[in-house]
């Protein structure tokens, strides 16, 4: 696979700021034993790679604006595009020594994601899609999504947050009519993870919701660009705006569409 110029400068800021989480990463197992904890580290680690990667993306595209999860909005003069950046995709993970995350960076033009990177620094595994251009591994192999077409063959990942939110009761009734009616779900922590992992035929479906911006746009190109659909919880087509995700392949996506929308 040939990158283009854009998409080299993304993968290449994802890369450099991989490489200072891995270097953190080593650190948390030696400081879960301390008495403060490793939290504070951690918050530094994640503020020090969304760094690295606005300093690369802004070096090599000046004029273009940001939205990134620890430091906000950043105004461009472009006008047209938009980097969105999640530099830690997989915080709780990383916090509990558990190798499992991932940088996120997405482009936006006019309103639509054209471009994403989705970074394991661990299993050094690169997922980068462009619209129109396809998904790929390590620039090596394209991504299809599975072709299971029952849910009952089907791995679904999912993302079940307990902090007192007013949706907590839903997605535990979500999670209770789902399980039975499938071969397996899992959540692995890290969103980015679970739709890349969608991509490459890991996992067949997905359903999430209360997700930001961040952590929607890098995997939503890359779901569609392997043959996948999106939508939100009401079967619109998917956003990164609306928070909710209902993904897998033609046969999959819609028969879980239509038992989440049974859960009430």
């Amino acid at each position: 696979m040939a990158r283009s110029a854009i998409l080299h400068v993304m993968v290449q800021a994802a890369i450099k700021a991989g490489k200072s989480l891995t270097k953190d990463f080593g650190e948390v197992e030696n400081l879960q034993v301390s008495r403060k904890g490793p939290a504070d580290f951690v918050s530094n680690a994640d503020r020090r790679a969304e760094q690295i990667c606005f300093d690369e993306l802004q070096k090599a595209r000046p004029t273009y604006a940001f939205l990134m999860e620890e430091g906000g909005e950043v105004a461009g003069t472009d006008g047209q595009h938009r980097w969105i950046i999640d530099p830690l995709d997989g915080t709780t993970n990383f916090l509990h020594s558990i190798p499992l995350f991932a940088v996120a960076i997405a482009l936006e033009r006019a309103n639509e994601i054209v471009a994403s990177v989705i970074y394991n620094p661990v299993m050094d595994e690169l997922y980068t899609a462009e619209k129109g251009g396809g998904a790929w591994i390590n620039d090596r192999k394209r991504l299809r999504v599975a072709g299971r077409k029952h849910l009952a063959d089907a791995v679904i990942s999912t993302g079940i947050k307990t902090q007192g939110t007013a949706n907590d009761g839903l997605q535990l009734r979500q999670l209770a009519h789902i399980n039975p009616a499938v071969a397996g779900v899992r959540r692995s922590g890290s969103i980015s993870v679970d739709m890349a992992w969608l991509a490459s035929g890991r996992f067949d479906g997905l359903w999430e919701a209360g997700l930001s911006p961040w952590d929607v746009a890098p995997g939503l190109l890359m779901v569609k660009e392997a043959g996948g659909f999106v939508s939100d919880y009401a079967g619109a087509p998917g956003s990164v705006w609306n928070g909710q995700i209902v993904a897998g392949n033609e046969y999959i996506q819609p028969a879980l569409l239509k038992e989440l929308k049974a859960i009430q």
